[in-house]
């Protein structure tokens, strides 16, 4: 049904039911079906140039608990592919929204995605346990090699520079100004991050 005033709020909804004699009820559960859990890992090795802000990856790690492995290079295709596209999201993906709120990225020719050189060789381990619910004691991989990937890349970066980005994508734009604004960039501490 639409509304002749255009938008309406869903607390406004509401407040009408109600003054109609409608009542509202939910219910749920929060439980679900029991499943694995898989947990993943990841570091990097940086480089920054202080002049231009641009990022080099120079050693990228990933391990992963998968449970038991029954298709390694499957596996580590997924792994693989989980670390490119998290790093899309991390270095280049960002849909641009303007003050009204309307999206500015209408077409994939502004909507960088991240490219076969962009992706590093990624360094992938398997800590095999034995998983009780997934089937023949495999646990699922799909997206949970996305997760550790932004974070263990700002660490990265915070490691290689001394600065701390807490906003992605880390596009040059982002990260030279940072720099320089902060003119602490300095030499790693230690060979990378968690």
């Amino acid at each position: 049904m639409l509304h002749p005033g255009g938008r309406l709020p869903l607390k406004e909804l509401y407040e009408a039911g109600r003054a109609v004699g409608m009542e509202f009820a939910a219910d749920g559960h929060f439980g679900g079906t029991p499943r694995s859990v898989a947990f993943n890992a990841q570091w990097f090795r940086l480089a920054v140039d202080p002049d231009t802000g641009e990022i080099r990856i120079l050693r990228s790690v990933h391990a992963a608990d998968a449970g038991e492995v029954m298709n390694p290079m499957q596996c580590r295709g997924q792994v693989e592919g989980g670390v490119a596209q998290a790093l899309g999201a991390t270095l280049f993906e960002n849909v641009r929204v303007d003050a009204r709120g309307e999206v500015e990225t209408a077409a994939f020719r502004r909507y960088r995605l991240p490219q076969y050189a962009d992706v590093p060789r990624t360094e992938v381990h398997f800590m095999e346990t034995a998983d009780a619910v997934g089937p023949l004691g495999a646990k699922s991989m799909s997206e949970s090699p996305f997760t550790p990937v932004a974070p263990a890349f700002a660490n990265a970066l915070r490691d290689a520079t001394g600065v701390r980005f807490t906003q992605l994508p880390l596009t040059r734009d982002r990260v030279w100004p940072a720099l320089r604004d902060a003119d602490t960039v300095r030499p790693p501490v230690s060979p990378g991050s968690r």
